[in-house]
């Protein structure tokens, strides 16, 4: 059966923080996890939402989900969408249900004149780098990615 991709609506709010933790422990950061059920609901579902998520659905069951945002490229001098995370159940792997995601996220970012669609992948995780490459994804070896969180956030705001 071909996944179906539609728009999360709130009361998916607990399915994709199912997903989100289960991405996590996949990627072995499950510790890292310190969302607020509120707080996430009302970035992606309130009146200025942050985010946006697809849910991958087989048979009418979700099997996985896209969390993605716009970013803007001032080279292109047009926006594009950033996927944060992407995660299809361990029993749905190989089913299409990544590729459906992903030709959602294309197709969502050609209609929205976006120039790219981008993301991150952990250096150990081949079989995600191999898919990505099987798709045409090029990854972007010259750029290492720099993050303030925490102590360090906080101490440059001051």
């Amino acid at each position: 059966m071909i996944s179906t991709v539609r728009s999360a609506v709130p009361e998916d709010l607990d399915l994709i923080i199912g997903f989100i933790r289960a991405l996590a422990a996949y990627e072995r950061l499950a510790d890292a996890v310190r969302l607020d059920r509120d707080v996430l609901g009302a970035h992606l579902f309130g009146a200025t939402p942050k985010a946006e998520v697809v849910i991958a659905e087989r048979d009418g069951a979700a099997i996985g989900f896209a969390l993605f945002f716009h970013n803007f490229s001032t080279f292109e001098g047009r926006p594009g969408i950033y996927l944060e995370d992407l995660f299809v159940a361990p029993e749905a792997r190989g089913s299409g249900a990544g590729k459906a995601l992903l030709r959602h996220l294309a197709q969502l970012a050609r209609d929205r004149g976006c120039a790219r669609l981008e993301w991150s992948v952990l250096d150990w995780n081949e079989p995600a780098i191999s898919f990505y490459r099987s798709l045409g994804a090029a990854s972007m070896d010259d750029w290492t990615v720099n993050r303030l969180s925490g102590h360090a956030l906080a101490a440059l705001a001051q």
